[in-house]
């Protein structure tokens, strides 16, 4: 009995001998690689473009062209000289001074008489084109809103074209003509009280039909740096 079981053991012993050397061989042949702490790989966070380098936001002018998409203006002209439609008019430069300030980098809104897009308007600037009456007179005019809520920085604005206006076009200051319907004109009521506007009467069709309809590159020179006079000065301002 005794030497049966001694037999089973070494029986036993022999198995798990045979089953270690396996283990063993196996081991030795695919490595010990796994047993090992595996490196972390690191992850690149790839940050997107418009978060690693933001262009900065163009200033935005908005511009309405006078009368445009509501009527016709003034309308001047008799049998010695064309017939000047003052919405036409002013629509040509309009068109002219958006394409100009376009091409020196300003995003530009151009807009109707009464637009919708006037309602809340956030901008860097308002200014509304006109022409004035057929009267044989000579001069331009600016007005900013009587009951402004920037009234320092609309001043500016009417003061910057007052110069620059002038300057362009050799056009005189017709002030005494300013009226209520362009201190309290329609559109301050319906932007952002933040937002500096002003109305500007280019001219007389009357009197400055010429220049205004044969010569207009004139008066879009003239507003064109009556715009970079004022903005000029914000950027001036906001870095102080």
């Amino acid at each position: 009995m005794r030497i049966v079981l001694i037999r089973r053991l070494q029986r036993v012993f022999l198995i798990v001998s045979v089953i270690l050397f396996a283990g063993i061989v196996i081991l030795a042949a695919t490595g010990l690689d796994f047993l090992l702490p595996r490196p972390i790989e690191r992850v690149t966070l790839i940050t997107p473009t418009a978060e690693r380098e933001r262009e900065p936001e163009r200033e935005l002018v908005a511009v309405i062209s006078g009368h445009a998409g509501f009527d016709s203006g003034a309308i001047c002209g008799d049998s010695n000289s064309p017939t000047l439609v003052e919405a036409e008019v002013v629509a040509r430069i309009a068109e002219l001074v958006q394409s100009e300030l376009e091409e020196a980098g300003l995003a530009v809104l151009l807009l109707e008489e009464y637009d919708e897009r006037l309602d809340r308007l956030e901008a860097d600037l308002l200014l509304s084109l006109h022409a004035d009456s057929c009267i044989a007179a000579s001069g331009f005019k600016a007005a900013y809103p009587l009951n402004s809520a920037i009234p320092t920085t609309d001043k500016r604005l009417v003061e910057c074209i007052n110069t620059e206006y002038a300057a362009q076009t050799g056009l005189p200051l017709h002030f005494h003509s300013i009226t209520h319907d362009m201190t309290y004109y329609h559109a301050f009521r319906k932007v952002l009280p933040t937002t500096p506007t002003a109305i500007l009467e280019l001219g007389f069709l009357g009197g400055d039909g010429r220049l205004l309809s044969e010569e207009p590159e004139l008066a879009v020179a003239g507003i064109r740096e009556s715009i970079f006079c004022f903005l000029q000065g914000q950027n001036g301002a906001a870095e102080q």
